[in-house]
């Protein structure tokens, strides 16, 4: 719960970052301008409420993947194929370790606690999210980019 005067503020403070970002280009020479170095990305930011729960969902799996419960085709379409590749060799790791420790390959309970993304030059996300089970915390880091009108995960590092 917060306070009644709390979303003012935030909106408030919206509002100013608004208007300290808008620039006056009325009054700007464009004529020398080097339009060669200029990113003509467009502005991803809009689509960050749309990729977290992406993230939030693709980190749990990669770590599920990890420990046995889950197959690694299942994530097949939302990584690319170096991705998946990679994850195929830490897996096979993994399953190794659990036959030679005896461990039984279970379904572990996660939460993920914190999410930090940023944009891309090219437009699309860094992230880096705590992931935590009963036993460890796992840092990832992913990077997603648009491939046509689907998100795909190009790197995936757990740690």
């Amino acid at each position: 719960m917060t306070s009644p005067g709390t979303g003012q503020s935030r909106d408030h403070e919206r509002e100013h970052r608004a208007d300290a970002a808008t620039v006056d280009t009325s009054t700007v020479d464009t004529s020398t301008v080097d339009t060669s170095t200029v990113s003509t990305r467009t502005d991803s930011t809009a689509a960050m409420p749309e990729v977290e729960p992406l993230l939030r969902a693709l980190a749990l799996r990669v770590i599920e993947v990890l420990a046995g419960a889950r197959e690694l085709e299942q994530l097949a379409r939302w990584v690319t194929d170096d991705v998946y590749a990679h994850l195929g060799v830490r897996a096979s790791i993994a399953a190794r370790a659990r036959a030679v420790t005896r461990v039984v390959a279970e379904r572990p309970r996660l939460w993920i606690d914190h999410v930090t993304t940023w944009p891309t030059e090219t437009g699309g996300f860094n992230a880096v999210m705590l992931v935590f089970d009963k036993r460890r915390a796992h840092v990832i880091s992913m990077q997603l980019e648009r491939v046509g009108q689907r998100w795909r995960a190009t790197v995936i590092v757990v740690m």
